[in-house]
Order: C-alpha cells, then structure tokens, then sequence
C-alpha cells in the first residue's frame, strides 16, 4: 500500500464513486469552493470506467469550476491524472511538448492539444510543481493513515512509497502513536543511498524496518500502459508501456543487480503479461549469476501472466505480492481490453499457488479499499463489484477462505521477512490480532464483505474497539 499517500487522500476530493463526467466535475467544483485560492488540488481517484460511455475526462470539464486553483487529481491506479488548464500552464505542457520515455500526454485528436490527461511518466510534469507537504501536514497524513488502518483491523503494512516518511512513522513511534507496523520500502533508483549506509534487508526494529527497494516495469490496465505482448483489444495501436526505469532494459537489470548485491530486497511492479516475462527472466538470471541464497523476489501485482509463465514464480521462488481487490473491479471492464483467452490467466490465484508460489495479498491502498477482508472476500467469490458475475470471473482461479487468509498473514509476513515474528498467533510471536463480529471460516464466502472488525489488538494493546450499536 501507499500509507501516508493514503493519508492524504483522505482529506481530498473524493472522486472514486463518481458516476458520471457531470458528477466528476461538480465534486471537483465544490472541493475547490472550500479551497483557498491558488492551493494545488490532487488526489481524488476518479474511474472513468464508471461512466457511460468510458472516456477519459478532459481539461475542459473542470477549467469553467477552477481558474483558481491548480488541479491534477489521479485516476485510481495512479497511473494516470488529469490536469486542468492552469496547472497545465504552470507545468509547461504544451502542444509542442514531447513525451517523456515511458509517458504518454493524451492530446486531442484533431488539434493534437493536450486534453490534460498524462499517463505514468508523464505525470512528472506536473509532479515537479506540486508543493511538497510539510512536516506537520505528513504527520497529519500519517496520523490519519494509522487509525484509519487500526479501524479495519490491519496491523502491518507494507508502505511502497515510503522514501524519507520513515522519520515521520518514528516521530509518530516516539510518541507511542503508531498504530501499525511499518516495512518502508524505497524507490529501487535510490539502492546506493540505501546501501552507502549498510542497511541490509529486514533493518530494524518489530514496529518499524527497511532494507525494501520497489521498482517499476510498466504502468496499469485502466490507463492502458500494462505492457503487454498483443495489443490491447479496445486499443490496437499500443500494447502498453514500459516504466522509464526499464529504458533500456538492461539498466534495470543492473539496478537490481546492484542491489542485490548490496544485500537489500528487490520488488518489481509488474502488471502486463510482458512486464511480468521480462522481470521473471531478470530474477532467474540473477539467481544463476549471483548464487542462490534466500532473497524473497518479489513481482508486485503479477496480475496479467501468460499461462505458460505462471509455474516460473514457483520455481524461481518469486513470491508473487497481489491486491485480489483489483480482480473484482477490473473484473467489470478488463475483457474489453485484452479479451476472454489473456482474461483465462488473469489474477491466477489458484493456479499460483498450484504450482508453488508463495501469495502475499495486500490492498494497494489507496488504489483499492483498504479493508482486508474486502480483498478475502475478492479471493474466494470473485464477484465483480457490478454484480454481473455472481459465480465469479474466471471462477477456476478462486482460493478458499483459509487460503486467502494465510496469503494476507503468513505470506505477507514472509515477504517481508518477518514470519518468524507474525504472520501466526503462537507463543512467542507479536500479539497482533483482530476480532471480527462474525466467524468468517464458516460462513458463506459471499457474507464476508459485510463482516466488520469490533476490535484491534496490535504489540499487546487495544488500538481499536467499535462503538457499542
């Protein structure tokens, strides 16, 4: 997950539900009428796969309701934002400005001007101008990130976006107001400062550790950057894009080498069925040159994998780090990208773990819900969140209640190196546990995401308790 990103998405416009452009663009208006003039709007995490039809919102549908205030509000999956015209302006996009390595600027088919929608690494435009949070607004965040976690009874996290947010999680520590355990993970591009101070994998303490380096490979399937091998259905010209990290390739392989070498841990995201080959074959063929030893590779996402590619994670030992979140809601609209037969092996839950792979689940909050049992249910039905499959999509590759369980605790805990402390309620581990107001081993999988947490119990003490009804 994301956990101060998270944090902050709370206080912002909230545009994941919108259900139309018209609805997109009034939130948008009335989140600024609150906003002081000239401070930067973000966050939101539209879905434009929501609207009827799905195409991408553009610049014009919000300028009329904010020539005060910069506005770039991401799509769910981060991959992808839109800018309205000021904050466009103050980015130096423009019609002549062209697209980055790994970036797409989506422009207007006839006059070819930008319609503010930027994909992956496009976004960094606009990144560049976007004030950094101060400390007490990041304390803020993390704050909120905390007892929102508590609240749904997750007591570990694995913070993909970390960086330099590990000093806010110990100030928050010191003061005995962390309430989640924290794996800060670190962009992979900066493993020399990293290792230049001789943190090694699993650095720390039981509350807070480093030594994680996450890279990417590719972009998302809603923004149609997932690399792939065929070209999208619903958009012949692309088959998607690689990261600009992986310009050219074998600079990443280097990076990972490097970082492996310097004994920290290597995670990739990887989501098209290319993307997840092309990190597959850099994990094998650093297990050949640099020896075999216990390095727990993690693919983050491994959502789109070719059939004959699934049974490598196992023997590779590539611990395949998922969201079964995504499954049920991309579920809605990913044929219409890459059809039934690449659709057969998407989210491959049960034939991961038939061949021998290790599952770690996770959420990706803020892209998905951050509710645990939201992604247990997910695992197990498979229902799509538009209700039109009720046997579930793909159903041959749903996993038992006790499965997804285990993936979210015990498989997480392993990839983060920590199974011997957690993961398990046993003598001698972390007491981290939670009590849900209904047994979900016993009841209908389908019931399960209407299950509540009534208490959290994280290092020994309570940390949440529902109010009485």
């Amino acid at each position: 997950m994301h956990f101060t990103d998270g944090g902050q998405h709370l206080a912002s416009v909230q545009l994941r539900d919108a259900a139309s452009p018209e609805e997109f663009a009034r939130r948008i208006g009335e989140f600024a009428a609150k906003t002081p003039k000239g401070r930067w709007i973000t966050g939101g995490d539209w879905d434009h796969e929501r609207w009827t039809p799905a195409a991408l919102p553009t610049k014009e549908m919000i300028d009329r309701v904010t020539p005060d205030h910069p506005v770039f509000v991401n799509r769910l999956d981060g991959h992808m934002g839109l800018a309205n015209s000021v904050a466009l302006k103050l980015a130096g996009v423009t019609k002549e400005t062209p697209d980055p390595p790994g970036g797409l600027i989506v422009r207007d088919a006839k006059t070819k001007e930008p319609t503010g929608v930027l994909k992956d690494a496009a976004q960094s435009f606009v990144y560049a101008k976007i004030p950094d949070p101060s400390w007490d607004e990041r304390l803020d965040y993390a704050r909120a990130a905390t007892n929102h976690a508590a609240g749904l009874g997750v007591t570990s996290v694995q913070d993909m976006s970390a960086g330099t947010d590990v000093g806010v999680y110990q100030y928050l520590a010191a003061r005995g107001e962390m309430k989640t355990r924290v794996y800060a993970v670190s962009p992979l591009s900066a493993w020399q400062r990293i290792a230049g101070v001789g943190v090694r994998a699993r650095f720390g303490g039981d509350l807070i550790r480093i030594g994680g380096l996450k890279g990417f490979a590719d972009g998302s399937l809603g923004s149609t950057t997932a690399l792939f091998f065929a070209p999208y259905n619903d958009a012949p010209d692309t088959s998607g894009l690689p990261s600009d990290e992986m310009f050219p390739p074998e600079k990443m392989y280097e990076r990972v080498l490097a970082a492996d070498r310097a004994g920290l841990q290597v995670m990739i995201h990887a989501i098209g069925d290319q993307a997840n080959d092309t990190i597959l074959s850099f994990y094998e063929r650093l297990e050949k040159e640099g020896g075999a030893r216990d390095r727990r590779f993690r693919i983050e996402h491994a959502q789109h994998i070719r059939a004959e590619d699934i049974a490598r994670f196992g023997r590779a030992r590539v611990i395949a780090s998922m969201q079964p979140y995504h499954c049920i809601d991309d579920g809605r609209w990913a044929e219409k990208r890459i059809g039934h037969k690449r659709a057969e092996t998407t989210y491959a839950f049960r034939t991961l773990l038939d061949t021998g792979a290790t599952l770690a689940f996770g959420t990706d909050w803020y892209v998905a819900p951050l509710n645990p049992l939201f992604g247990v249910y997910a695992a197990a039905t498979r229902r799509t969140l538009d209700g039109k499959n009720p046997g579930g999509w793909i159903p041959e590759q749903k996993i038992t209640v006790e499965e997804a369980v285990r993936a979210y605790t015990v498989g997480s805990a392993f990839a983060e190196f920590t199974d011997d402390v957690k993961g398990t309620l046993a003598p001698g581990k972390l007491a981290d546990l939670v009590i849900i107001d209904r047994d979900i081993f016993k009841i209908d999988p389908v019931e399960i995401e209407k299950a509540k947490v009534t208490t959290t119990i994280m290092d020994g003490r309570v940390v949440y308790e529902a109010a009485s009804p």
